[in-house]
């Protein structure tokens, strides 16, 4: 399972706790929910510190990853890449024929 997924999951996890506690108090249906949404927001920060971190180096890992292959296009692309891929494999020039020599 992916970082990402596991912080979101937790993050609703967190505020459907919180907001079945605050149910039982009798108050605003619309202040309940803002409630919950501030307090999920501040034990999240505490509780869910390991997952957040993990998240960030997954998306940090995959926006060094795009901005390598970026790099590689862009050199392709602008001639500078000297080495073939493997599917790349150089294709020997056809032999050529003096104008002048017989058929």
């Amino acid at each position: 399972m992916s970082a990402a997924l596991k912080y979101t999951l937790g993050r609703i996890g967190l505020f459907v706790a919180v907001l079945a506690g605050l149910w039982l108090i009798d108050m605003n249906v619309f202040l309940k929910l803002m409630l919950a949404l501030v307090f999920s927001a501040a034990l999240s920060f505490f509780l869910l510190r390991g997952w957040r971190d993990e998240m960030a180096g997954e998306i940090a890992e995959a926006a060094e990853r795009r901005r390598t292959e970026k790099e590689r296009l862009r050199s392709a692309l602008a001639g500078e890449d000297q080495t073939p891929t493997p599917d790349q494999t150089p294709t020997p020039d056809p032999p050529t024929q003096a104008p002048d020599s017989p058929r």
